[in-house]
């Protein structure tokens, strides 16, 4: 059935015997009064009288069958546009109530495709809490009567609907949203909410929301839920939402919905769905109708998934007591970097005055031993804190990694294979390949422990390009080009609740004394420090694959390095002057260098060693000074003595990390770094290696 259109034509009396009466009567109005005027004898002043009676009638039913100008077709669209995009619905029905004529909006409020007849009105929503009224409406279109009603179609929508009589048996149907008053303002006064949808969007909207809405009752029992706040909580119709959410969350739930009760305002909490505590939302509860009594206490529930924001919170979170713990790992590492470069250095002392046969050399030795194993420790907290000492160079990582693997089997030992998958052309890195030897080495040894019996573990290179930034646990790794390395296990998994602690300093899950839980810390941190990102995929029982992300090298690569002519013998020809804070370091490096034939200048600080320098006469040849000081630092007094010296040499000695002390300072190319700990060969060593290139100082 095609429904045709409302069609806007002239006014006037309609075409036919009523217009041809009056015209007529309006003929012998004009022949009455021409009689007048011919014979006004006869007539006198009667016919005067009848003739102006008649031309006032004749005039009345001329303007009333004169055509009215009609609409103008631009005016008709306009009219025709504005009634398609109302948001009410009207129809047309004929005497015997069908529908004749409708738009758009009634056929979307009946469900009713364009191609099929819509619904009589009282038909057209087909739910109970309209029938009766439609009946109604039916009723007086019927016996030609005007009636209008309002009535409720659920969720808090009212209807208005009219029903107007028309000629010919038709009438004319709209439907309407009702204007609803919330009287919810402070200061008591009224203002009008914006008109609802019509109904079939309104239900659309409600159902397909992207948040969770429902509405319960005063006991928290769900009345009517859209598939949001359903699929989030399973929810349905009749049960309490505080049986649907984690124990925990139970009492916080409907104490906000107690609260809700008594309030116009919104109350807020945070829930888990029941079995799902990994997964969060935010419940905002507030009164339906803005606290009237005209819901019975019933009350409207919004729900917010909020899964993924906590989850970015908790990784900042992770990011920053990572940060933190860093930070306080690598200030204790360098106050006992000096207190191990006591330890070691007379330690080496005395073990130069007892030798293997001394009865006290076993006592020395394990004080060396132990003091060296500490030092270790202490490289790992600063590799953790990202302090570590770094000499990175230009690697191509599969020869690396090829040189690594006898010692890798070694290490794993019987019923472990080392498998190797290196990639052809992989790209060049820029590294300290012992560091980097390191971190591979302990994610070598923990997928040795997670396969106590046998197995395989896997190291895989790759080139990767990434084209868009990527979420690797906490971090965000840049679009660039990467090498990457996987070191794959068969062994038993991480657990997922360990998953975001493995890389935290001192966290392990081995038994005490089998782990000091700073392995994984370490690795972390050499990745970091070396500007690259690391990653863990794991399933319980089928094995644990950690990938490493390093920058591509980009730029040319090094020439082959030239073997150094021999170094000159100088011992015993130097002056050295000796900057440290710490005495018991001081006094053991002064020592350590005059047993080796240096004459030593020894001052606390910098003020103090440039006091020295000016009462000194003759060339000093070498400052190995602290970074870190009291009053004026190292780098200070370095800048102050170039002026009086500008040919000195510079030895910084610090437990902090060489790149950090660069990145804070400029025109480093001519200045060496000595990190503590440090025994007599290394200091000599380097001492000998500085002079060695050094041109001869002045006086």
């Amino acid at each position: 059935m095609t429904v045709r259109a409302l069609s806007i034509g002239t006014y006037g009396l309609p075409a036919g015997a009523w217009r041809w009466a009056a015209t007529g009567f309006v003929i012998l109005a004009l022949a009455a009064a021409g009689l007048a005027v011919g014979a006004p004898d006869a007539a006198r002043w009667a016919g005067v009288a009848l003739l102006a009676g008649i031309g006032a009638v004749a005039s009345i039913f001329l303007y009333a069958i004169w055509p009215r100008e009609p609409v103008s077709a631009d005016e008709a669209r306009l009219i025709a546009e504005a009634a398609a995009r109302a948001n009410v619905a009207w129809a047309v029905t004929g005497p015997d109530g069908a529908v004749i004529d409708c738009n758009d909006i009634y056929r979307g409020m009946s469900g009713t495709p364009k191609t099929d007849a819509p619904p009589p009105p009282e038909l057209a929503l087909g739910n109970e809490a309209s029938s009766a009224t439609l009946y109604r409406l039916t009723r007086s279109a019927a016996d030609r009567e005007a009636r209008e009603e309002v009535f409720s179609i659920g969720g808090g929508i009212e209807i208005t609907a009219a029903v107007r009589p028309l000629a010919n048996g038709t009438c004319a149907w709209w439907f309407a949203p009702r204007l609803v008053v919330h009287d919810v303002v402070h200061d008591a006064a009224l203002r009008a909410a914006a008109p609802a949808p019509a109904p079939q969007l309104a239900t659309a909207l409600f159902r397909d929301a992207p948040i969770g809405v429902a509405i319960a009752d005063a006991d928290g029992r769900i009345v009517e839920a859209n598939n949001a706040f359903a699929e989030f909580l399973n929810a349905v119709a009749g049960r309490n939402i505080g049986d649907l959410v984690e124990p925990a969350d139970k009492a916080t739930v409907l104490d906000i919905l107690s609260k809700a009760k008594d309030t116009a305002h919104g109350n807020t909490a945070e829930l888990r769905p029941v079995g799902q505590p990994e997964r969060m939302a935010e419940l905002y509860a507030t009164p339906a109708n803005g606290g009237t009594s005209s819901n019975s206490g019933r009350i409207i529930l919004y729900l917010v998934d909020v899964t993924d924001q906590k989850a970015l919170e908790t990784k900042f979170a992770q990011s920053q007591k990572m940060q933190a713990v860093g930070k306080l790992a690598g200030g204790v590492a360098h106050d006992f970097n000096n207190i191990l470069t006591v330890i070691i250095g007379n330690s080496e002392f005395l073990l130069m005055r007892h030798t293997a046969g001394d009865p006290s050399f076993n006592e020395i030795n394990l004080i060396h031993q132990d003091a060296l194993r500490a030092a270790n420790l202490v490289k790992q907290l600063l590799a953790f804190s990202r302090e570590q000492t770094m000499q990175p160079k230009v690697l191509a990582l599969n020869g690396a990694i090829a040189e690594m693997h006898q010692l890798l089997s070694r290490l794993v030992g019987e019923g472990i294979e080392i498998k190797l998958e290196n990639a052809p052309d992989l790209w060049p890195v820029n590294a300290d390949e012992s560091q980097l030897t390191n971190a591979i080495m302990n994610l070598v040894v923990n997928a040795r422990d997670a396969m106590p019996k046998s197995g395989t573990i896997t190291i895989r290179t790759a080139n990767e390009s990434v084209p868009q930034p990527r979420a690797l646990g906490a971090a965000i790794m840049p679009a660039d080009d990467y090498v990457r390395i996987d070191v794959a296990d068969q062994g038993s998994g991480i657990a997922k609740e360990h998953i975001g602690k493995i890389f935290d300093p001192f966290f392990t899950t081995k038994p005490v004394g089998q782990g000091t839980g700073l392995g994984l810390a370490t690795v972390y941190g050499i990745v970091k420090q070396t500007g690259g990102y690391i990653t863990v995929d794991s399933e319980i029982g089928k094995g644990t694959t950690f990938s490493i992300f390093l920058p591509r090298f980009k730029g040319e690569m090094p020439a082959p390095a030239v073997e150094a002519a021999p170094a000159r013998d100088i011992t015993g020809q130097d002056t050295i002057l000796l900057v440290e804070d710490e005495e018991a370091v001081r006094s053991f490096a002064a020592r350590a260098l005059r047993v080796r034939g240096y004459k030593v200048l020894e001052a606390p600080g910098g003020e103090e060693a440039l006091e020295l320098v000016r009462g000194h006469p003759g060339p000093i040849h070498l400052l190995i000074t602290d970074v870190v000081m009291p009053n004026m630092d190292g780098p200070t007094l370095v800048r102050n003595l170039k002026r009086l010296r500008p040919e000195i040499s510079v030895i910084f000695m610090s437990g902090y990390a060489e790149e950090a002390f660069r990145r804070n300072e400029q025109n480093t190319a001519d200045m060496h770094f000595l990190p503590k700990p440090f025994g007599l060969k290394q200091l000599a060593a380097k001492v000998k290696d500085v002079l060695s290139a050094a041109p001869a100082a002045k006086p």
